[in-house]
């Protein structure tokens, strides 16, 4: 089958042919037909994961996905050959990924069935961002009438973290690069700030001057840069991040520094793709590619600001 794959850790993504999976008992094969891109596939790539699970090489690249089912393995099963299903693709090794034309997946993992009328491409980019957003917005324990200021607010999880936590009454002040306001605006952003041409911390203390009651950061790699963003964020608030640097960092007094980590479930993704499906929870979508398409596209998103999401098309 066609896949997108690395031969090692941090070589150039290349569309190559690889064996097409056979499911074993409690999985099924699914035919994909669409793939969704995440920043995490292209780390995943680079070794992000080395030491810590196995690894296979080629390493067939991604994790979202949406397609049919196209075999049920051996024993009980929820699915059906020809169900519309969506989910992500995370269980080790690392390497048998979604960028290719076919994905097993244990029937217990996070896979879920596509509801009536979402067409494929939109459940093909809720797992990740969504689930993520989602929990992020839990994590940071923000609600009705209280201020959450989110950091790379344009990209995947940045504009479904803004619709749900508008959704729940939050006010949103959406950092982004670029002019962005009237799309975060109409996703239900309070307030869009532009870093390339406002200063941060002003425009913070502008909207809310005593700081604000949480801070999700889905952009700042290092400590320090992460520490000065949670300076924004008031006594008794939180400061999240997405990269793991919260431990590391000097934060305020008093504020509570969280490293976030995605816990994905099938009842998780049911909730996403009943919101999508209802249209309170929309699906931006950046570019749609063909699969070939897919290392120019790693390559985009390793330079960042992107604008909602990539999908592929298989």
């Amino acid at each position: 089958m066609r896949a997108v794959a690395v031969r090692a850790f941090k070589a150039e993504a290349e569309l190559i042919q690889v064996p097409k999976p056979e499911p074993g008992e409690g999985e099924v094969l699914v035919k994909i037909a669409y793939a969704a891109l995440n920043p995490f596939d292209w780390k995943a790539a680079d070794g992000a994961l080395a030491g810590r699970v196995p690894h296979v090489f080629p390493l067939v690249i991604g994790s979202d996905f949406a397609g049919r089912v196209d075999v049920v393995g051996p024993g009980d099963s929820r699915f059906r050959v020809g169900d519309a299903v969506f989910g992500q693709a995370t269980r080790p090794p690392v390497g048998t990924g979604t960028y290719a034309e076919y994905v097993v997946m244990p029937q217990d993992a996070a896979i879920s069935f596509v509801p009536d009328g979402l067409p494929l491409e939109t459940a093909a980019m809720l797992p990740t961002a969504g689930m993520s957003a989602a929990q992020v917005l839990d994590a940071a324990r923000v609600g009705a009438g209280q201020s959450l200021l989110l950091i790379g607010a344009a990209g995947g999880v940045g504009t479904f973290l803004t619709q749900l936590a508008a959704a729940r009454g939050v006010q949103v002040l959406a950092a982004v690069r670029g002019d962005e306001h009237g799309r975060m605006s109409a996703l239900g952003a309070a307030a869009t700030i532009d870093t390339t041409s406002r200063d941060l911390p002003s425009a913070v203390r502008e909207a809310c001057p005593d700081g604000v009651d949480a801070l999700a950061d889905l952009v700042s790699a290092d400590a320090s840069s992460f520490a000065a963003n949670a300076a924004l964020v008031h006594a008794g608030g939180r400061a999240l991040t997405t990269r793991g640097v919260a431990s590391e960092a000097r934060l305020p007094a008093g504020v509570e520094g969280i490293d976030f980590q995605q816990r994905p479930s099938a009842a998780l993704l049911d909730t996403l793709a009943a919101a999508a499906a209802d249209g309170s929870l929309t699906a931006p979508v950046d570019a749609e590619l063909p699969l070939e398409r897919a290392p120019d596209a790693l390559a985009q998103s390793r330079a960042g600001g992107a604008r909602g999401k990539t999908v592929f098309v298989l």
